[in-house]
């Protein structure tokens, strides 16, 4: 249901580390965007333990393109913005609470880590569905990719045993497609009704980041692009009208 990517680590160390953080609490699933050359002898499986076996060996290596489009995003980062009219980072939930809202979610999640040195770029960022920080000292809140990668891992533990929940207490969150789709057709709405261009990014990443929390299901994502394009279709009509 979980599954970790790395975005552009340059130290195969690192991989290692997270694989074996994985193996630890009971996740497998590993994404690699752009990684660094992972040799059997090298670092990366010295450092991942009994991961080596499985989770490292098995890691799917996709595009950023990709992971966005197959999977709701939880970007982490250390830096983020305490206001919402800084919205890039904001708004963002704890590693717990982050696992609380994952909870009983029927949908194909990935939690996302970026680069040692700089993490995930604002524009990058920017495409996640939810973002994810941990809370540390002021005086130094900076983490490095594996304490990061441990501490998420960890809170997210209770996600991966055995279901408890009755099947009908589930929420089945739509497919990332039809998320997707809804964001699409929310943009499309922005046009027809004349929001203006230099705010539409902005419009865009705040109905982004609305659904990615509401975690909406088929049906929802259904209704609410139907309301879209119904509205869209209203307003083309209207201004055609208009012309004659």
């Amino acid at each position: 249901m979980v599954a970790v990517a790395v975005v552009d680590a340059t130290e195969p160390g690192n991989v290692g580390t997270i694989a074996r953080s994985m193996k630890n609490f009971g996740l497998s699933d590993l994404l690699l965007v752009n990684p660094p050359e992972l040799d059997p002898e090298g670092e990366a499986y010295g450092f991942a333990g009994q991961a080596r076996e499985d989770v490292l060996p098995e890691a799917r290596e996709l595009t950023f393109d990709e992971l966005v489009a197959e999977y709701h995003t939880v970007g982490t980062t250390a830096v983020t913005n305490e206001d919402a009219t800084k919205h890039v980072r904001y708004p963002f939930q704890t590693p717990a609470e982050l696992a609380e809202d994952l909870a009983g979610i029927e949908a194909e999640t990935a939690v996302v880590f970026g680069r040692e040195r700089v993490g995930l770029t604002n524009d990058e960022l920017a495409r996640m569905d939810q973002v994810c920080s941990i809370p540390a000292s002021a005086d130094y809140p900076v983490l490095n990719l594996g304490q990061a990668a441990n501490i998420v891992c960890y809170e997210l533990r209770d996600l991966t045993v055995e279901e408890t929940q009755h099947p009908d207490e589930r929420h089945e969150r739509a497919d990332q497609q039809a998320v997707e789709g809804l964001n699409e057709q929310f943009g499309e709405f922005l046009e027809d009704i004349g929001h203006p261009e230099e705010k539409r990014p902005k419009a865009k990443r705040l109905w982004r980041r609305f659904v990615g929390r509401a975690h909406p299901t088929g049906r929802e994502a259904r209704t609410l692009r139907g309301i879209f394009r119904r509205a869209g279709q209203r307003i083309e009509r209207a201004e055609n009208d208009d012309t004659e």
